[in-house]
């Protein structure tokens, strides 16, 4: 076995289904119109957990098979009010995608991995990860693996389809199942009221929006892929607060009335060096486009009460994808600060009310076409692009089922999708501090490893406190 970790066999010893403890009428749910936009594509999580000391109740240890019937136990309790996750994803007359709720279940792994929790090489997912301790979801919504490794911890990782959740739905499920393991009362009820996403009579919708997003009919042939291209690779960095309030001042410029957003800033930073790259790999490349993941719960609310408390428990995909596309030597050359401006311009006009509402108009009137977000076309650039999407809400500390909160928690998603993807999510040792998730290029990730080394460090066990 090598001591990167990535060197280890993980044998799969049980399979089974988990459905939810109490029977349920079957029943279809259709999907929202923002439902409606995203691709079938797999999203993962995982959380890593040192050996437990002991059990809360000061009885004998922990052990696997103890944990593993924990573990089922909340499932079967928790997939009553998130019956959405033991369903069934089929298409409907008109082709739409829409979820059965027949409480198939969600299939559940257990596994041995050969390798210490202190000798897996995080930094890499692709290697220690990918096919190994993250599930492969082939039937239902939501597939989890539970695996034993080496030295007594273990992991506990999801794959689940976007098209039913995005990650704000992902993480009430996961503190909500960690609340049932220990027979905590829920804080947050799931709500499926579909009502609350309704297009508007007659509709309307900005015209941008029609630059946004492309009706599946008007997309260009896909690219030929090239043989010897680069490949997209994942990573985990981590990231002091140190650092980020250095790019927070860096990415603000003087003019500005308020300070730029850790977001805003790692984001125009990150779009700086992917431009950067582009222009050393091929200087033909001359645009770079980026987009940041708005929620709307918020943004639907708009100030209403009853709305409010209504979509901070709404349980589907409430997402939109503005983007920015800007030359590559102005990205290049001009300063951290004109680049935050250009992050904060594009995304202050996803930022609204009628802004999601107009988006959820633009999806009903092209059904039942499907649609694709214009910077994800291949055929449609000529330049890179990436997508960040914050992962601060992700509750990392709150998914602790009974033996301790995770040493490391982090959403894996290596999507397919020709273009990049990043999550920053909240450090579990240090508050304040990041982990980063990226996907992107290999020349890219190598180039913000050569300029950026000293904000972006490959994540290791010692930030983790893996030795204690």
């Amino acid at each position: 076995m090598s001591s990167s970790g990535g060197e280890f066999m993980v044998t799969v010893r049980r399979k089974e289904v988990v459905a939810a403890m109490l029977p349920m009428q079957k029943h279809w749910l259709p999907l929202s119109n923002l439902d409606l936009l995203l691709p079938p594509i797999n999203v993962g999580v995982f959380f890593c957990y040192k050996k437990p000391r002991g059990s809360a109740s000061g009885g004998d240890d922990f052990t696997f098979g103890s944990m593993v019937r924990v573990l089922k136990e909340a499932m079967a309790q928790a997939l009553v009010p998130y019956y959405a996750f033991a369903g069934e994803v089929l298409s409907n007359s008109l082709g739409e995608a829409e979820l059965l709720c027949n409480n198939r279940g969600v299939d559940f792994l257990e596994a041995y991995a050969d390798v210490k929790l202190q000798d897996l090489n995080l930094y890499n997912p692709d290697e220690s990860i990918e096919g190994k301790l993250a599930p492969t979801r082939k039937h239902g919504v939501l597939s989890v693996q539970v695996t034993e490794l080496k030295c007594g911890g273990i992991v506990v990782a999801c794959t689940f389809d976007h098209r039913i959740a995005d990650a704000y739905s992902t993480n009430m499920f996961l503190v909500s199942w960690a609340e049932m393991a220990q027979s905590k009362p829920l804080s947050v009820i799931p709500s499926f009221r579909r009502s609350l996403l309704n297009p508007r009579h007659p509709g309307s919708y900005a015209p941008s929006l029609d630059h946004m997003y492309v009706p599946i009919s008007a997309l260009p042939p896909p690219k030929v892929p090239q043989p010897g291209a680069d490949p997209l690779i994942s990573r985990l960095y981590y990231v002091t607060a140190e650092k980020l309030s250095l790019l927070q001042t860096l990415a603000t410029s003087k003019s500005s009335s308020y300070k730029r957003t850790k977001l805003e800033s790692l984001s125009a930073f990150l779009w700086k060096m992917v431009a950067k790259s582009a222009h050393m790999e091929n200087a033909n490349q001359k645009i770079c486009k980026m987009s940041v993941v708005v929620d709307g719960r918020k943004r639907l609310s708009s100030g209403d009460e009853d709305r409010t408390t209504a979509m901070a428990s709404y349980f589907g995909n409430v997402l939109s994808f503005p983007f920015g596309e800007k030359i590559v030597n102005d990205l290049k050359e001009k300063p951290l600060s004109w680049v935050g401006d250009e992050v904060h311009d594009f995304l202050e006009a996803a930022m609204t009310k009628e802004h999601f509402l107009g988006l959820i108009d633009w999806v009903e009137a092209h059904r039942p076409e499907p649609a694709a977000l214009n910077m994800c076309c291949s055929g449609n650039s000529d330049g890179p692009g990436f997508m960040v999407s914050s992962g601060q809400r992700f509750p990392v500390t709150k998914v602790d089922f009974g033996w301790g909160k995770p040493a490391l928690g982090s959403y894996h998603f290596p999507w397919g999708a020709e273009v990049g993807y990043v999550m920053p999510m909240p450090s579990p040792t240090v508050d304040d501090d990041w982990v980063v998730y990226m996907h992107l290029l290999k020349a890219q990730i190598e180039l913000i490893e050569t300029e950026a080394a000293h904000i972006f460090r490959p994540l290791t066990a010692d930030h983790l406190n893996l030795f204690d």
